[in-house]
């Protein structure tokens, strides 16, 4: 048994079965034994699950196009924030920053790049990948007030979602109880206002037994950094679907899983602290707690159109590509392609106090 899972097993001993939510949030980010906050989390081929920053440095240098084009947008600000969570090992930050160097110098100039962290493994590994860009970079322990961009790649599918059962008529919360040597499920009435509020605008109707998430954690996130933002953008990418493709009735066991080696782990509660745990997000509630935050939906896109936009400012139309833009091609089809990540993967921008002109760049194609 591991040492996390004996810190859960004795506390569940001693204080009854805890929830789902709380299981994963130990499993995740424990200080010292989660799996992103130990620094287990393998990243990439060799890893246990693939994102787009695998790809390599075309995803940075992409983005950084689009960050340099908020920043005119946004008439120049000095300082330029580009806040990102979930930076991992920090492979984004350097390749994001190393492009805004040699194609926006000006940008580069005014930017200031802050990575929300509270782990101090990947802070260090976050620190070596960006020592050559010395106080362009600052570590935060939570969000700061900000004018810029906050940018995020697959934060939202990790944060602990709360499990719900339908029993009959009613939902009921998932549990993690330890019985006869192993972590097991078991259901009992919710407790939490704010789950029973957010179940109550799923219409159904629902079959006995179905399973699904609630990401409350998500909802909470989107209120602190619209809080925060002074001026500027929030743009998300991660994989998931609108509230009615997320609830609908034919998807019975939900989108909860588990990942190790690329391979799905079906029984997420066997090995806590030592595979990924992740849920699709549900956008429509993450929408609508920014809209009533009172920041405005710039656009909403899959990632084969987000990628396509992004291309215009980076891909010149007539030359005859070098081999570093083919090698560039290559990744590109895979970051757009509908059949990896072009479907699956969304990106969400909102805007608050910018300069009401056309599309960013990148939703160019949107509806």
């Amino acid at each position: 048994m591991s040492a996390l899972a004996a810190i859960l097993r004795a506390h569940i001993d001693a204080n009854g079965p805890i929830l789902f939510r709380d299981f994963m949030q130990a499993a995740l980010y424990d200080p010292a034994h989660g799996y992103y906050t130990s620094g287990r989390a393998a990243i990439g081929r060799a890893g246990d699950f693939f994102t787009n920053v695998s790809v390599g440095p075309l995803f940075g240098t992409l983005l950084a196009r689009q960050f340099a084009e908020m920043w005119e947008r946004l008439g120049r600000p000095a300082p330029f924030d580009i806040v990102e969570q979930g930076a991992h090992r920090g492979d984004f930050a350097r390749d994001c920053l190393a492009s805004l160097r040699s194609l926006a110098p000006e940008c580069f100039a005014e930017a200031r790049y802050s990575i929300v962290e509270n782990s101090p493994i990947q802070r260090a590994a976050q620190e070596e990948a960006l020592a050559e860009f010395g106080d362009k970079c600052r570590w935060l322990d939570n969000i700061e007030p900000f004018t810029g961009v906050h940018f995020s790649n697959e934060l939202l599918d990790a944060f602990p979602v709360h499990l719900v059962t339908r029993a009959g008529s009613e939902w009921l919360e998932r549990h993690v109880d330890f019985l006869d040597d192993r972590f097991v499920s078991t259901d009992r009435p919710i407790a939490c206002e704010a789950l029973i509020l957010q179940l109550s605008r799923l219409t159904g109707p629902f079959p006995a037994g179905y399973m699904t998430e609630v990401n409350l954690a998500a909802l909470a996130w989107a209120d602190d950094v619209a809080a925060k933002l002074d001026r500027g953008f929030i743009l998300a990418i991660d994989y998931g679907f609108s509230r009615d493709e997320f609830y609908h009735p034919a998807r019975r066991t939900g989108t909860l899983t588990g990942y190790a080696n690329h391979r799905r782990i079906d029984d997420v509660l066997a090995t806590p602290g030592e595979i990924d745990i992740t849920a699709h997000v549900e956008f429509t509630s993450v929408i609508e707690r920014f809209e009533n935050a009172g920041l405005r939906l710039h656009g909403f896109a899959d990632q084969h159109h987000f990628m396509v936009g992004l291309s215009g400012l980076h891909f010149a139309d007539n030359a005859a590509p070098t081999p570093e833009q083919t090698r560039e091609l290559r990744a590109f089809k895979t970051l757009m392609h509908p059949a990896l990540m072009g479907t699956t993967f969304k990106a969400l921008c909102f805007e608050k106090s910018a300069q009401p002109l056309a599309r960013l760049a990148a939703f160019r194609f949107v509806q």
